[in-house]
């Protein structure tokens, strides 16, 4: 009897020292507030911008441990460049092909953080049907409670230049550059527990 109180008050001992892990937590994009643009030089004279105006997708953080993963998802025939002209032809065949490639997505593979700021999300990028490794630079990042709906929320600043060739882009290169600035910014609010 003496045996058995003393191995429960020993597991009882070794239990609670097993450090307690949180679960991450689930935050689901605010296509509102969340957008990724574009930047290439055009003919060597002025850099153009555009953007795709359909992002979603979902990220998991566990700020306790310093992890997270992200999985987003743009709509490719949401370009926007303001020129309809423009916008066609990246939607074409000759470009984008956004019938046949209709979703650009990002699913990442670690989250590096420097103290408790979020500096780095890798992952890979799949684009027209190509995938390739990236690394986006995060230059700001923070989470607080939204004040209007009053749940927590976390956002980012993020940045990566890619080459457009590398995903079989490659229509006007030498007239526009290869070189691509992707600036991602991104709202996520906290996803409802389920009951």
């Amino acid at each position: 009897m003496k045996t058995h109180f003393a191995t429960a008050i020993l597991l009882g001992v070794l239990l609670s020292a097993v450090p307690r892990t949180v679960p991450a937590e689930t935050y689901n994009v605010d296509s509102m507030h969340s957008m990724p643009s574009f930047t290439f030089r055009h003919l060597g004279l002025s850099s153009f911008r555009g953007r795709f105006e359909q992002l979603t997708g979902t990220i998991e953080l566990d700020l306790a441990q310093l992890r997270g993963s992200a999985d987003i998802r743009v709509a490719i025939d949401s370009v926007n460049t303001g020129v309809p002209m423009l916008d066609q032809f990246l939607r074409s065949p000759k470009f984008f092909d956004a019938a046949k490639f209709p979703t650009a997505t990002f699913k990442s593979s670690s989250f590096k953080f420097s103290g408790t700021q979020l500096v780095a999300v890798s992952g890979d990028l799949n684009l027209h049907g190509i995938t390739r490794p990236v690394v986006l630079e995060v230059a700001a990042f923070a989470c607080r409670e939204h004040p209007l709906v009053k749940i927590p929320s976390c956002g980012a600043d993020a940045s990566v230049t890619i080459k457009r060739s590398d995903f079989g882009l490659d229509a006007f290169i030498g007239n526009d550059s290869d070189e691509v600035r992707l600036d991602i910014a991104v709202e996520a609010l906290k996803a409802p527990q389920p009951q």
